[in-house]
Order: structure tokens, then sequence, then C-alpha cells
């Protein structure tokens, strides 16, 4: 029982939430969500090609693709051909049976006819069409090839969470707020981390041509999501609570001050490196540290939530400020600049994995504080490791050292070719 309950809450880790165990151990909502049958062999091959084909290739194939590399249309196609195999799979079990109406299987019907309008997309891009009308859209049809491109691996990071909750019934009536806070929050540092990432390795080029610093950005989203929170957290017309003061005021928080780190970003023209994300991390981190829950276990995850942000926070302060002393990233990264991109990484994984149902569910299976953290910090470590490997493969596989999109003439002047043209 322990052995499986712990592969389970690793599989539950990655996708925020588990997705199989023994029903006398933990409640699972009957009826109208789920039906109580175990997860077959046909249902765990469903999981596992879908995270092959959504999870490793479609990524893979997109980078490649970035550089127009003889592998992408293999890859693309080889993650296609599973993709499809897998959704036959997904509707063709007897384990256990979900809700018709199940948010996975609703996104489903979108992500499917996406992936092969995408496809699509490639085919005409690869046919080199560049006269008359076809010609003539092509600069259009290239640019919406990109954006599909780039939106297919958060689409799929959405599907895979949603196959999670979906595969326990999480996230129904009173506990759909915290789920999705923790979901979208969650995501977003993780999300965070890895665009650090990029600007660190292969973005300094881009940033220089902009003539913003990283913090002018990172000050602009802090401001724009803190007024989000301002507005959001509390429903007006009902009776503030500790939680309402606590996270409006963060909201109000985060706002003020990337207005300040907005102001500090640019002198005489020039980008500028502040502290102000640094320090929106560290509060934030720290009011996460004390935000005491109804269950012991949930408080000390959400407590050491907060002590990566923390940390995250710190760590890229001493980064600019003494490592840099508020130059910009030339040539090889210094090792510490890794830091705080694998803690904001391991900061969003703990946070996403701290909704109440699914600690609940390592409350029941025997699972203590620092076992499950250890198991998200490995899982945070196999995810930046595999994000790194894309970068790492995208700078291989191009001679580009920014992050702009690379165009090249195709033809006449008036028909633009994109670096991404893929299949």
């Amino acid at each position: 029982m322990k052995g499986r309950s712990l592969c389970l809450v690793i599989f539950s880790s990655l996708v925020t939430s588990a997705v199989a165990h023994d029903h006398d151990a933990v409640d699972i909502p009957e009826g109208e969500y789920i039906s109580v049958e175990p997860i077959d062999s046909i249902l765990w091959a469903h999981i596992a090609i879908m995270m092959i084909s959504f999870g490793l290739c479609f990524p893979v194939g997109m980078v490649l693709g970035l550089n127009r590399h003889r592998f992408h249309i293999p890859v693309q196609v080889f993650g296609t051909v599973l993709a499809i195999a897998g959704y036959f799979l997904g509707h063709s079990h007897k384990g256990r049976e979900f809700s018709s109406g199940n948010v996975h299987s609703s996104f489903a019907r979108f992500l499917m006819p996406f992936m092969f309008a995408q496809i699509a997309v490639g085919v005409f891009l690869k046919m080199h069409l560049e006269r008359g009308l076809l010609g003539r859209i092509r600069g259009g049809v290239v640019k919406i090839h990109m954006v599909f491109g780039a939106l297919m691996p958060v689409f799929s990071w959405v599907q895979m969470g949603f196959g999670g909750i979906v595969a326990l019934g999480f996230c129904h009536g009173d506990h759909l707020g915290q789920c999705l806070a923790h979901g979208i929050m969650g995501s977003a540092f993780i999300a965070y981390g890895c665009i650090l990432a990029i600007m660190l390795l292969v973005g300094q080029g881009w940033l220089a041509r902009t003539g913003y610093s990283q913090e002018f950005l990172d000050s602009a989203v802090i401001t724009a999501w803190g007024i989000v929170n301002t507005f959001t957290e509390h429903r007006w017309g009902q009776k503030w609570s500790h939680g309402d003061y606590q996270h409006t005021s963060m909201g109000i928080v985060w706002w003020a001050a990337g207005l300040i780190g907005l102001l500090l970003s640019r002198s005489h023209g020039r980008p500028k490196r502040n502290f102000i994300p640094s320090f929106v991390i560290i509060l934030t981190g720290w009011a996460m540290s004390v935000h005491a829950q109804h269950l012991e276990l949930s408080t000390k995850v959400h407590a050491m939530f907060g002590y990566a942000l923390m940390s995250a926070g710190l760590f890229r302060l001493i980064e600019i400020g003494f490592i840099l002393r508020d130059a910009p990233t030339e040539g090889d990264p210094h090792s510490w600049q890794y830091m705080p991109p694998f803690l904001l990484v391991a900061s969003g994984f703990l946070f996403m994995c701290a909704n109440e149902e699914q600690l609940m569910l390592i409350y029941q299976n025997g699972i203590d504080h620092s076992s499950y953290t250890l198991i998200i910090f490995s899982l945070s470590c196999v995810v930046f490791f595999y994000f790194l490997i894309l970068i790492r493969l995208w700078q291989q596989t191009s001679g580009n050292d920014g992050m702009a999109i690379k165009y090249e003439v195709a033809g006449d002047d008036s028909s633009m070719d994109l670096e991404m043209d893929e299949a």
C-alpha cells in the first residue's frame, strides 16, 4: 500500500493531484463525478502516451522547428500519431468512469482540433506557395503558426493538470476556488522560473535590443497581476475575512511596488536594474510561510513554499547587486544565477501540490511533510533539467545568441518566411 501510494503521489504532484489509490484509504466522490473502479491498463497507457506526445514530442518538435531542423517534421509526426492513439485509448478503457462533462474531456474537444489546425497550417507553409493570394497571406499564416506553436506547450500543461484533478474528482463545489488559485499561481511561478532561465541563457541579446532591463518586464507583470489580485480576492457584498485582507493587501503591495520597479527601471533613457522584483518575491514568500492552514501538514507545506520563494528572491537580489553589480549578464552565466529560476520552479510545484484535497490524500496515506517535500523537489529537478535540455537543444541547432525570431526573404521583398516554418 505504501509503495503504491508513493508512486501515485509522484504522478499526482506532476499533474497537480493524484490519479489513483485504494478506495479504503481516501474518499472518492461517488456517482456524480467519478466511479470507484480502479484505473485499468488501457487508461494507464492513455496517460503515458499522452504525456510522451504532449509533454515530450511537441515541445522538442517546437524547439527544432524554430531552427528548421531536419528532425522537426519526424518528431511532430511521431507526436501526432501518439496523440491520436492516446485519444482513442482514453475512450476505450473499461476501468474507472468519469462524468461526461468533466473539464479534461471538454478541453480535449478543443485541444485535438487545435493540434490538427497547427498541422494543417504547417503543411500549407511547407508547400511554399508564394504566388497570388496564397503568397500574399503567407506572412499572416506564418505568424499564426508561430503563435499556435508557442501555445501548444501551455495548453498541454493545462490538459495534463485537468487529467489529474478529474481522475479523483477534485476541484468541485467549495474546493473549486482554492484549487484554481493553487493551479494558476503555482503554474505562474513555474513559468516565471522558466522564462528567467530563457532570458539568462539565450535572451540577453534580445533584452539589449529592446532597451529594457529584465526588472522592467518583471515589474510590468507584477503591477498587472497586483491590480487583478486587488479586485478579485474579495467577493464584494460579503463580510471581509482574514484571508480577504491578506490577499487583497498583497495585491496592493504588488502593484504599488511594481510601479516603483517600472520607475527605477528607466533612467535617462537607459535600462536599469533594481531590487523590486526580488523584494516582492521575498515578501510574498514570507506571507505564505506564515499563512496558517486547517491541517498541520498543509501549514508545513505552505511554509516550505514560502521558504523556497524567499530564497529565490534573496538569490536574485544577491545576483543583481553583488554578482553582476547592476550590469546585464554577459557571456556564460555565473553558477549562482541558476538558483533563482530553479527555486521559482520548485516553489511553483510546492504551491500547486498544496491544495487541500491533495494534502488530505497525502495525510491519509501516512506520508509526512518532509517526504512529500522531497518528492516535489525531485520533480522540480526533473522538470528544470528537461527545460534546460530544451534550451540547450535550441542553442545547438541555432547560431543565434538571442531570442529574436529570424526572418529570411523568400523570393521577392514582399514575401517573408519565418525561420519557424514547420509542419
